[in-house]
């Protein structure tokens, strides 16, 4: 607690001292609402914080298309179908993905997402992809997060009762409606929370999307546009291309301080789902 609160601290002062500075595109408003980012180079610098947003967002989402409805589809397959023989394995296996290094996830975007994957798409659609592009970013990312969604999601259905199970059949309901209309409604609220602990996971995500998303900040929400994510642009102040004394330097903690809110608000919606469809069995 102690710890989260002087992270706290520090984000709030330093970004109230970039909001303040005086320098023209700094002020709150502008930051929040602002279409362009240009911190660094020509003679108007600019601070909207949209296009790093909007960049964070898309790959986020990608990551979420990709991982959650597989990652549920794992972990049924592992609570309700899967012999011990298969899910042992397969579980182990999973604990392997998720202790893989991120910066490896970043490559493998780069040298096999992208040129065997995307750039080989039919009709056309490969030829719109470069070696940076949101989309590769997203998968890589979704890759990352699936042990989490299905390891914790696993857990929940397995949490179910058996009594459930065993009345559902007693009716005359086959397995898959069991998996289906039984089990998951009754691990909702753990599978909701696998969900958001990995979105807010993906959200926070850095080596990946600074090796595979690019770094352009734009405005966009097309999948094969370079895209720069709040995490990205940090780790490129930090690198020591820009002065600690300057507003480029503060402006990160600004930056830092805006995806410290989407994750609070996010970690709060996940309570409030979490109190309303949690269920308690004897």
């Amino acid at each position: 607690m102690a710890v989260t609160a002087a992270i706290i601290v520090v984000l709030v002062r330093e970004g109230w001292a970039f909001f303040s500075s005086g320098v023209p595109g700094t002020g709150l408003w502008e930051f929040l609402t602002g279409t362009e980012w240009n911190p660094l180079l020509g003679a108007e610098r600019h601070f909207g914080v949209l296009p790093l947003v909007s960049g964070t967002v898309l790959v986020t989402t990608i990551a979420a298309l990709f991982a959650l409805p597989v990652g549920l589809l794992v972990a049924v397959y592992l609570s309700e179908y899967a012999p011990a023989r298969v899910r042992t394995p397969v579980k182990a296996a999973l604990e392997i993905l998720a202790g893989v290094p991120t910066v490896v996830y970043g490559f493998f975007a780069l040298t096999y997402i992208t040129p065997h994957i995307l750039q080989e798409l039919p009709l056309g659609i490969g030829q719109q992809f470069g070696t940076y592009s949101a989309l590769s970013g997203g998968l890589a990312v979704g890759i990352m997060i699936l042990p989490i969604v299905s390891s914790l999601s696993e857990d929940a259905l397995r949490a179910v009762p058996r009594s459930l199970r065993d009345g559902a059949y007693a009716l005359g309901a086959t397995k898959f409606d069991v998996s289906l209309r039984v089990v998951v409604p009754a691990a909702l609220s753990g599978v909701v929370a696998a969900f958001l602990l990995a979105i807010t996971r993906a959200i926070g995500e850095t080596m990946i999307v600074a090796l595979a998303a690019g770094g352009l900040a734009q405005l966009t929400a097309n999948p094969s546009a370079q895209v720069q994510t709040m995490t990205a642009y940090m780790v490129q102040i930090f690198l020591g291309d820009a002065s600690s004394a300057g507003i480029e330097y503060r402006s990160s903690y600004a930056v830092a301080l805006a995806l410290f809110a989407m994750t609070m608000a996010l970690t709060w919606i996940g309570s409030m789902v979490l109190r309303r469809f949690r269920e308690e069995y004897e």
